[in-house]
């Protein structure tokens, strides 16, 4: 099993403390006050455990499980820094939306593309300080628990050798229901647990052993309930 261990030291480059572009975290924090915030806390009457378990700088991988479109933008408000999360190539061909996601931390991928363009991205976003957001299981569940994790977070950290702070996101499975497109004004608790080391090798059965232990933590989270 893989140890655990509070991330503490700020990642330095050539002396100077790795963090986003001045203007990311400026966006960042203006779309988290004014949107996402006053939405999880009021609509969502959220529930935020563990925030002092993220670092504030030098590079990150954040995974959690995943059940909602909302997921993303819940997700990095809580982590009190800005998220790279992937998104669709097409959302970067419209005007003015195309700077303000990429300031956001978004980058894009083309639909169908192979894992490679995303590792490089991922990677490349590390590399300059950011914090990376990846679903464990890759795509949504009904139930909001983890059933099939994959191995992206692990190699990603791996390659990095960046640490991985688990998430939980619980409630958020149920903010659609049946057929309507209005999102549900149902609890929403985040859990974010302590720092993982990240795996020593990018070698399978270690990044499975990372992956395995993610899971298990962030499974084990989501049964805390509310």
């Amino acid at each position: 099993m893989p140890s655990q261990k509070k991330t503490t030291e700020t990642t330095k480059t050539n002396g100077k403390r790795q963090r986003e572009p001045l203007k990311s975290l400026i966006l960042y924090h203006l779309f988290k006050w004014s949107v996402v915030s006053p939405t999880l806390h009021t609509y969502f009457r959220g529930r935020i455990y563990g925030a002092e378990h993220v670092p504030q700088e030098g590079p990150l991988v954040i995974t959690s499980n995943h059940a909602s479109n909302f997921d993303p933008p819940l997700l990095s408000n809580c982590m009190r820094r800005p998220v790279a999360f992937m998104a669709k190539e097409e959302l970067f061909q419209v005007p003015v939306l195309k700077q303000a996601i990429s300031l956001y931390g978004a980058y894009p991928v083309k639909r169908g593309s192979s894992d490679r363009q995303a590792l490089r991205a991922a990677l490349e976003y590390l590399e300059h300080g950011w914090a990376t957001g990846i679903f464990l299981q890759g795509t949504r569940s009904k139930d909001g628990r983890i059933h099939s994790p994959k191995l992206g977070a692990a190699l990603i950290a791996a390659k990095a050798q960046a640490p991985i702070v688990p998430v939980c996101l619980w409630g958020t499975h149920e903010i659609f229901s049946g057929k309507s497109n209005i999102p549900r004004s149902v609890p929403v608790t985040v859990r974010i647990g302590e720092a993982i080391a990240p795996p020593k090798t990018t070698h399978r059965e270690d990044l499975q052993a990372t992956t395995d232990y993610c899971a298990q933590v962030i499974n084990q989270m989501h049964d805390l309930g509310r």
